[in-house]
């Protein structure tokens, strides 16, 4: 009396796995492409988040350099015309110390003339 019974029920079991792994087959190929897509997409927008950051924080470097090299010009323009200020200075006391000299030579010559 079990026999037949047992024996359809294990072919309709068999038949209901058959079935339903087919369909979850087929649910993982149709599912898998857009899961795909989206990793994929997802991938691309942090690359480009990646890229602007790098981007971002290329730009800010390049300013801060290129503000801390203005800064060091204008100061080394500023000690460069302190320097020529200073040695212009020291030329003229040299040339008014020359001057004092010759006078001092000119006047002792014609004292001894006298």
């Amino acid at each position: 009396m079990n026999g037949p019974a047992t024996q359809a029920r294990d072919y309709r079991f068999l038949t209901g796995l058959a079935l339903g792994g087919a369909i979850g087959a087929g649910l993982a190929l149709w599912m898998a492409p857009k899961a795909a897509a989206e990793i994929k997409e997802r991938a691309v927008d942090s690359v480009k988040g990646l890229g602007v950051r790098a981007a971002g924080r290329y730009r800010d470097v390049r300013l801060g350099v290129t503000d801390a090299v203005d800064r060091l010009t204008r100061q080394g323009q500023g000690v460069r015309d302190e320097v020529c200020d200073t040695v212009v200075r020291g030329a003229q006391d040299v040339e008014h110390g020359a001057q004092q000299v010759q006078r001092f030579a000119t006047d002792a010559k014609t004292q001894k003339a006298v």
